[in-house]
């Protein structure tokens, strides 16, 4: 088990709140915790980043998901929401791939679907593409999850991610993380996401080599890690 102190997870965290029924001010309660939390960055909808652009502290990041959280979307579209999320002030784009077309094996409509993103927001907005690994795992196995990541890598992606959190195959996992992390090797950062609700879930993750972890409850995340403890 690694060594890590609450302000390093605190580092490495996505701030994040995704709910449909979410309000402007929920979004404005979330940057606020985001400031006093000392996270990386705030995730949120993309008609929400206006909103936190407006209520983020300055040392907070912003990230709008985009295509979410199906990934069925047209890729103009998504390459559209992704321009329209950065021109509001997203620092960051979470992007779903087609999901179906990773099952079927369709790897260069994978790559074109990231590289339309990529092309819509530039090389200085940091991108992460979301590949539902568990559900991957769950209906093609390892090697179609490998793939997908690689070919995300290959479109340009800075990061690939593990899950939406909506799937009903689940989020992240360990197994999901290693996989992830040999598919891409080190160019390319991971980011665990879904259904990680305690420190040792997330410290788990970031010894699986995760760099970044998508949370919602990050408070009781960072609660079991104390001020003064190395886990």
């Amino acid at each position: 088990m690694g060594s890590y102190s609450r302000a390093d997870v605190a580092a490495m965290v996505d701030h994040t709140l995704l709910k449909p029924e979410a309000t402007e001010a929920d979004v404005e309660r979330l940057a606020d915790e985001a400031a006093r939390l000392g996270v990386y960055a705030i995730c949120v909808s993309p008609s929400m980043v206006s909103v936190a652009a407006r209520s983020r502290s300055d040392a907070q990041k912003i990230c709008a998901v985009v295509g979410f959280p199906s990934g069925k979307h047209l890729s103009a579209v998504k390459a559209e929401e992704a321009r329209l999320a950065t021109a509001a002030g997203a620092d960051e784009i979470d992007m779903v791939i087609d999901v179906g077309a990773a099952v079927a094996g369709d790897f260069k409509a994978v790559r074109a679907d990231v590289a339309a993103v990529r092309a819509s927001v530039g090389e200085a907005v940091t991108l992460k593409v979301i590949v539902e690994s568990a559900a991957l795992l769950e209906l093609v196995g390892e090697r179609a999850l490998a793939d997908a990541c690689s070919a995300a890598a290959e479109a340009g992606a800075d990061f690939v991610k593990t899950s939406t959190g909506f799937h009903p195959a689940g989020g992240a996992s360990v197994r999901a993380v290693e996989i992830m992390v040999a598919a891409v090797g080190p160019q390319i950062r991971v980011k665990a996401s879904g259904g990680i609700r305690t420190a040792a879930d997330a410290i788990a993750m970031l010894d699986a080599g995760a760099t970044r972890l998508g949370l919602s409850g990050t408070r009781t995340v960072l609660d079991g890690i104390k001020y003064d403890q190395r886990v």
